[in-house]
């Protein structure tokens, strides 16, 4: 009984820790289905009487949902594949690849991941503005593709890969350039699936820079667009508001749901080595 102890206290903490991170989220969809009458009760009921799904058509009517995740989608798929591929390249570099300078220059790629994007927005917005790419997608894009966090990722990741495999490539006449895109990349697979799921997650949700840099409603992305919504809390009707909010949500769990094989082994890869 006592070495069962252990065990069930271990089961004890990840039930409560899945209560507190998934109860918001059931008492959102629950909160979804509810008539505007009920949308405020109190206490808060984490079942809905009577299920009623008008709040999502009403979302569709009041915002172009397509157009809203058609734009989302777009950007937040060229900053995961670009920053996937970037990644791959600099960790590569800086894992393999010995230059005057690497550690320094290493060491000043890790210290833009302290400084908070708020300070650097109006920088990058006057040269994006420079650019003429203002009220445009790549001005979501372009500043979005460098990722130092994903840097030091795929360096990590590279460095765990075996040396041997490189020095073979180069003894049959490989380049470096050949040795990464044949021997390592593919390797790194499931580093670069870390990279691409982590970033599709965080741009999916941004709200903060396309708030700055869009000014045309046809360039909102959907968080942007989500915003419209809040004008019906003014008629009691939050409903409508979180059934946008689960909508915005679908795309993030299912890109989650197929990336998380590749996800675990990547977190896992290090310590099977």
């Amino acid at each position: 009984m006592t070495r069962r102890l252990p065990t069930l206290a271990k089961y004890a903490a990840l039930l409560v820790a899945a209560v507190l991170t998934l109860g918001p989220v059931w008492w959102t969809f629950t909160t979804s289905l509810r008539p505007a009458a009920e949308s405020f009760s109190l206490p808060p009921s984490f079942f809905p009487t009577s299920p009623d799904f008008s709040s999502y058509t009403a979302v569709f009517e009041q915002i172009a949902v397509p157009l809203l995740v058609l734009n989302s989608a777009l950007v937040t798929g060229v900053i995961a594949i670009g920053q996937m591929i970037t990644a791959a390249m600099a960790g590569y570099v800086f894992a393999r690849m010995e230059f005057r300078g690497k550690n320094l220059l290493f060491a000043i790629v890790l210290s833009t991941m302290m400084v908070p994007v708020q300070v650097t927005i109006v920088p990058v917005f006057m040269i994006i503005r420079g650019m003429g790419l203002s009220d445009t997608l790549l001005a979501l894009i372009l500043p979005a593709i460098p990722t130092a966090f994903g840097t030091f990722l795929m360096r990590q990741y590279f460095l765990g890969l075996p040396l041997e495999l490189g020095e073979a490539a180069a003894l049959d006449g490989a380049s470096p350039w050949r040795t990464f895109f044949s021997v390592y990349a593919p390797l790194a697979l499931s580093g670069m699936a870390i990279v691409g799921v982590l970033a599709f997650n965080y741009h999916w949700n941004e709200f903060f820079r396309p708030l700055i840099f869009m000014i045309s409603e046809q360039n909102y992305t959907l968080p942007l667009g989500l915003v419209t919504l809040q004008g019906n809390l003014g008629t009691g009707s939050i409903s409508i508001v979180l059934a946008g909010v689960i909508l915005s949500m679908v795309p993030a769990v299912v890109v989650f749901l197929f990336g998380q094989r590749y996800l675990r082994e990547g977190l896992t890869a290090g310590s099977s080595k």
